[in-house]
């Protein structure tokens, strides 16, 4: 199964290293060794993580407050947020609404 992040969400990804990296040397790879785990868990086991909305799934990091908010197609997981839990809920809802278009 392909996974395919929304250019926001691939976005979010790159903030999210780069804050890290200013907090701590290092730490930032360790978030995308915690994001590469939960990616492997989603592709494993798409249907695994408990549903958010209709047709989306989130998938909690292990060791950082993040959540990977997706979409299972026919032969792709399409990664819509890459959402800090503490931060704003579903600002992220009017990206499943743009992709189609």
């Amino acid at each position: 199964m392909k996974i395919r992040f929304l250019k926001p969400a691939q976005a979010e990804v790159d903030d999210a290293v780069l804050w890290y990296d200013s907090q701590s040397f290092g730490l930032g790879t360790q978030f995308l060794d915690d994001l590469d785990r939960a990616v492997r868990r989603i592709v494993s086991y798409p249907l695994s993580c408990p549903a958010i909305e209709p047709n989306l799934r989130r998938c909690l990091l292990s060791r950082f407050p993040y959540g990977l908010i997706y979409g299972v197609g026919a032969d792709t997981i399409i990664v819509v947020a890459v959402s800090h839990l503490h931060r704003e809920p579903r600002y992220w809802i009017n990206r499943i609404l743009n992709e189609g278009k």
